[in-house]
Protein backbone atom coordinates (compact mmCIF):
# COMPACT_ATOMS: atom_id res chain seq x y z
CA UNK A 1 0.00 0.00 0.00
CA UNK A 2 1.31 3.06 -1.02
CA UNK A 3 1.77 5.66 1.94
CA UNK A 4 0.09 9.29 0.98
CA UNK A 5 2.24 11.01 2.89
CA UNK A 6 5.36 10.20 1.43
CA UNK A 7 6.39 11.82 -2.27
CA UNK A 8 6.72 9.46 -4.14
CA UNK A 9 9.71 11.64 -6.49
CA UNK A 10 11.42 11.36 -3.02
CA UNK A 11 14.35 9.07 -3.44
CA UNK A 12 14.51 5.62 -1.14
CA UNK A 13 16.99 5.84 1.88
CA UNK A 14 19.65 3.54 0.71
CA UNK A 15 20.93 1.19 3.40
CA UNK A 16 24.53 1.06 3.27
CA UNK A 17 25.08 4.75 3.10
CA UNK A 18 22.77 4.80 5.81
CA UNK A 19 24.60 2.25 8.26
CA UNK A 20 28.02 2.61 7.29
CA UNK A 21 28.93 5.02 9.94
CA UNK A 22 27.22 3.13 12.42
CA UNK A 23 28.36 0.06 11.68
CA UNK A 24 31.93 1.61 11.63
CA UNK A 25 31.39 3.33 14.92
CA UNK A 26 29.99 0.18 16.69
CA UNK A 27 33.52 -1.66 15.17
CA UNK A 28 35.66 0.87 17.07
CA UNK A 29 33.61 0.54 20.22
CA UNK A 30 34.02 -3.58 19.84
CA UNK A 31 37.96 -3.13 19.45
CA UNK A 32 38.24 -0.71 22.39
CA UNK A 33 36.59 -3.13 24.74
CA UNK A 34 38.81 -5.80 23.12
CA UNK A 35 41.83 -3.45 23.95
CA UNK A 36 41.07 -2.67 27.24
CA UNK A 37 40.10 -6.97 27.87
CA UNK A 38 43.87 -7.22 26.61
CA UNK A 39 45.43 -5.22 29.23
CA UNK A 40 43.23 -6.41 32.01
CA UNK A 41 44.18 -10.04 30.62
CA UNK A 42 47.60 -8.61 30.84
CA UNK A 43 47.81 -7.92 34.34
CA UNK A 44 46.32 -11.14 35.73
CA UNK A 45 48.58 -13.53 33.88
CA UNK A 46 51.07 -11.23 35.70
CA UNK A 47 50.21 -11.13 38.99
CA UNK A 48 49.09 -15.21 38.63
CA UNK A 49 52.36 -16.23 37.43
CA UNK A 50 50.71 -17.27 33.68
CA UNK A 51 54.32 -16.40 31.75
CA UNK A 52 52.58 -17.70 28.53
CA UNK A 53 49.36 -15.73 29.32
CA UNK A 54 51.30 -12.65 29.29
CA UNK A 55 53.11 -13.45 26.28
CA UNK A 56 50.14 -14.01 24.32
CA UNK A 57 49.27 -10.24 24.46
CA UNK A 58 52.27 -9.08 22.71
CA UNK A 59 52.69 -9.45 18.90
CA UNK A 60 55.71 -10.58 17.74
CA UNK A 61 58.78 -9.16 17.72
CA UNK A 62 57.24 -6.41 20.47
CA UNK A 63 59.27 -4.00 22.33
CA UNK A 64 59.14 -3.27 25.92
CA UNK A 65 60.40 0.28 27.56
CA UNK A 66 60.46 -0.74 31.00
CA UNK A 67 60.50 3.10 32.47
CA UNK A 68 64.60 2.66 32.62
CA UNK A 69 64.48 -1.09 33.93
CA UNK A 70 64.36 -2.68 30.75
CA UNK A 71 64.64 -1.53 27.00
CA UNK A 72 64.07 -4.25 24.51
CA UNK A 73 61.94 -7.53 23.50
CA UNK A 74 58.83 -8.63 24.93
CA UNK A 75 59.77 -11.88 24.97
CA UNK A 76 63.22 -10.89 26.70
CA UNK A 77 61.49 -9.04 29.57
CA UNK A 78 59.56 -11.48 30.32
CA UNK A 79 61.79 -14.11 30.66
CA UNK A 80 64.22 -11.77 32.87
CA UNK A 81 60.67 -11.89 35.26
CA UNK A 82 59.79 -15.36 35.10
CA UNK A 83 61.40 -16.72 37.57
CA UNK A 84 59.65 -13.81 39.72
CA UNK A 85 56.62 -14.03 38.54
CA UNK A 86 56.24 -17.94 39.26
CA UNK A 87 57.43 -17.82 42.63
CA UNK A 88 54.48 -19.76 44.39
CA UNK A 89 55.56 -17.05 46.87
CA UNK A 90 55.23 -14.30 45.12
CA UNK A 91 52.39 -11.45 45.44
CA UNK A 92 51.45 -9.08 43.25
CA UNK A 93 48.29 -7.31 42.51
CA UNK A 94 48.16 -4.66 39.47
CA UNK A 95 44.82 -2.87 39.23
CA UNK A 96 44.36 -1.27 35.96
CA UNK A 97 42.29 2.10 35.91
CA UNK A 98 41.48 5.35 33.72
CA UNK A 99 41.97 2.86 30.42
CA UNK A 100 41.88 5.45 26.94
CA UNK A 101 42.15 3.78 23.97
CA UNK A 102 42.22 5.47 20.16
CA UNK A 103 41.46 3.35 17.43
CA UNK A 104 41.77 3.56 13.94
CA UNK A 105 40.34 0.70 11.41
CA UNK A 106 40.65 -0.02 8.14
CA UNK A 107 38.16 0.66 5.46
CA UNK A 108 37.50 -3.38 5.68
CA UNK A 109 37.57 -3.06 9.68
CA UNK A 110 39.62 -6.26 9.97
CA UNK A 111 43.21 -4.37 10.13
CA UNK A 112 44.09 -1.22 12.59
CA UNK A 113 46.11 0.25 15.17
CA UNK A 114 45.42 1.85 18.42
CA UNK A 115 47.00 3.48 21.15
CA UNK A 116 46.39 3.02 24.90
CA UNK A 117 47.21 4.85 27.90
CA UNK A 118 46.64 2.82 31.18
CA UNK A 119 47.27 3.83 34.97
CA UNK A 120 48.13 1.10 37.13
CA UNK A 121 48.49 0.52 40.66
CA UNK A 122 50.71 -2.31 41.89
CA UNK A 123 51.18 -3.60 45.04
CA UNK A 124 53.95 -6.06 45.67
CA UNK A 125 55.19 -8.33 48.63
CA UNK A 126 59.34 -8.26 48.53
CA UNK A 127 62.13 -9.29 50.82
CA UNK A 128 64.14 -6.04 51.31
CA UNK A 129 67.75 -6.10 51.36
CA UNK A 130 68.04 -6.72 54.89
CA UNK A 131 66.30 -9.90 54.94
CA UNK A 132 62.94 -8.74 56.29
CA UNK A 133 59.63 -8.87 54.22
CA UNK A 134 58.44 -5.42 53.46
CA UNK A 135 55.19 -3.80 51.25
CA UNK A 136 55.40 -1.55 48.68
CA UNK A 137 53.18 0.50 46.91
CA UNK A 138 53.56 1.38 43.17
CA UNK A 139 51.96 3.88 40.77
CA UNK A 140 53.02 3.70 36.63
CA UNK A 141 51.20 4.39 33.50
CA UNK A 142 51.03 1.98 30.35
CA UNK A 143 51.39 3.62 26.93
CA UNK A 144 50.86 0.58 24.48
CA UNK A 145 51.25 0.56 20.93
CA UNK A 146 48.40 -2.17 19.30
CA UNK A 147 47.71 -3.48 16.19
CA UNK A 148 44.97 -5.63 14.95
CA UNK A 149 46.47 -9.15 13.16
CA UNK A 150 44.24 -12.14 12.19
CA UNK A 151 41.48 -11.06 14.41
CA UNK A 152 43.40 -10.31 17.52
CA UNK A 153 44.79 -7.18 19.10
CA UNK A 154 48.22 -7.58 20.56
CA UNK A 155 50.94 -4.88 21.82
CA UNK A 156 53.30 -4.04 19.00
CA UNK A 157 55.37 -1.61 22.18
CA UNK A 158 54.72 -0.89 25.34
CA UNK A 159 56.34 2.35 27.18
CA UNK A 160 55.97 2.04 30.75
CA UNK A 161 56.60 5.50 33.44
CA UNK A 162 56.38 5.63 36.67
CA UNK A 163 54.60 8.08 39.07
CA UNK A 164 55.29 7.39 42.44
CA UNK A 165 56.21 4.57 44.85
CA UNK A 166 55.64 4.28 48.70
CA UNK A 167 57.39 1.08 50.79
CA UNK A 168 56.16 -0.06 53.71
CA UNK A 169 56.45 -2.51 56.80
CA UNK A 170 54.60 -5.26 55.95
CA UNK A 171 51.34 -5.73 57.94
CA UNK A 172 48.46 -7.82 57.38
CA UNK A 173 45.87 -8.30 60.24
CA UNK A 174 42.80 -8.70 58.13
CA UNK A 175 40.94 -6.06 59.22
CA UNK A 176 42.63 -6.12 62.66
CA UNK A 177 41.33 -9.86 62.93
CA UNK A 178 37.76 -8.38 62.38
CA UNK A 179 37.63 -10.19 58.93
CA UNK A 180 37.94 -14.02 60.50
CA UNK A 181 39.05 -15.55 63.44
CA UNK A 182 41.66 -17.46 61.83
CA UNK A 183 43.30 -16.73 59.03
CA UNK A 184 44.09 -20.12 57.77
CA UNK A 185 40.72 -20.17 56.58
CA UNK A 186 40.60 -17.59 54.39
CA UNK A 187 40.42 -18.62 50.59
CA UNK A 188 43.81 -17.45 48.96
CA UNK A 189 44.85 -16.00 45.36
CA UNK A 190 47.00 -18.90 43.54
CA UNK A 191 49.33 -19.21 40.80
CA UNK A 192 48.82 -20.66 37.03
CA UNK A 193 47.41 -23.16 36.92
CA UNK A 194 46.14 -23.46 40.74
CA UNK A 195 44.69 -20.42 40.87
CA UNK A 196 40.36 -20.81 40.68
CA UNK A 197 40.22 -18.43 37.81
CA UNK A 198 42.01 -21.27 35.39
CA UNK A 199 40.32 -24.22 37.47
CA UNK A 200 36.87 -23.09 36.56
CA UNK A 201 38.00 -22.39 33.06
CA UNK A 202 39.03 -26.28 32.81
CA UNK A 203 35.47 -27.16 33.96
CA UNK A 204 34.34 -25.77 31.20
CA UNK A 205 33.13 -22.36 33.56
CA UNK A 206 33.48 -19.08 31.58
CA UNK A 207 36.37 -17.30 33.20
Amino acid sequence: MTDPHVDPATPAPQANSSFAPLTRRVAELLAKQDVHDLLATYLRAVDRGDVEGAAACYLPGATEDHGGVFDGPAADYLRSIEGTLTHPKALTTHALTNVLVDVTLGEDLESGHARAESYVLAFARVRRPDGVVGDTLTGARMVDDLELHDGRWGIRHRALRWDWNHDMDRSETWVYGMLVDDPARLRRSEKFPHDVVYAERSAGVPA
